[in-house]
């Protein structure tokens, strides 16, 4: 897609991206519709909040007024980590989540930041395009109810109603066997 909003080959001049700024505290609805939106088809559908969670670096894509992106990052210090990136789905596919890093990139840049990471469920692919390459992996495992009860041991009169569990890499067949909700969590990283 031309980002530039020059007519595309169909001679249909392509919307840009979003307008992108920092977080205000009044995006917080937009923005909380955003993420749940834009992760209900990812392997992340059940990681809903009610309230925004603050990072160090918060962009956000608007377009009329409405969150239709965002890019949270963490900068403890040389390396940070991107802790949410999101599209709206009505609205992918325009660039948007590349604009966003863009910016951030160039604010880390400017504050040292050497490396910047990212942890996805998913397979990486837009990441590996804008520049992260795959340094390590494990598994994220979601027991049921069911399958929760032969593995983890409850006391006090408590039982499990379901388990999140990280597994080695190496035991993938055995956990797709074992569990329903399996998924290869990988760290991207890119040097800036």
């Amino acid at each position: 897609m031309n980002l530039l909003g020059a007519p595309g080959r169909s001679g249909v001049t392509p919307r840009l991206p979003a307008r992108i700024r920092d977080y205000e505290p009044a995006d917080e609805p937009s923005w909380l519709r955003c993420r749940v939106l834009g992760l209900l088809a990812t392997n992340y559908y059940d990681d809903v909040w009610q309230a925004r969670r603050r990072a160090d670096l918060e962009l956000v894509a608007l377009d009329d007024g409405e969150v239709v992106g965002l890019l949270d990052v963490s900068v403890p210090g040389a390396e940070a980590t991107v802790e949410n990136v999101v599209v709206h789905p009505d609205h992918r596919g325009r660039g948007i989540a590349t604009a966003l890093l863009e910016q951030a990139l160039r604010r880390l840049e400017r504050c040292g930041v050497t490396t910047l990471d990212a942890w996805t469920r998913e397979d990486g692919t837009w990441f590996a395009r804008s520049g992260f390459e795959e340094a390590s992996r494990y598994l994220h495992v979601h027991a049921s109810a069911d399958e929760a009860g032969t593995v983890v041991i409850a006391k006090h009169g408590l039982v499990a109603a379901g388990a999140f569990l990280h597994a080695r890499i190496e035991r993938e067949t055995e956990m797709r066997q074992r569990f329903e909700r399996v998924y290869v969590c990988r760290r991207m990283v890119r040097a800036l």
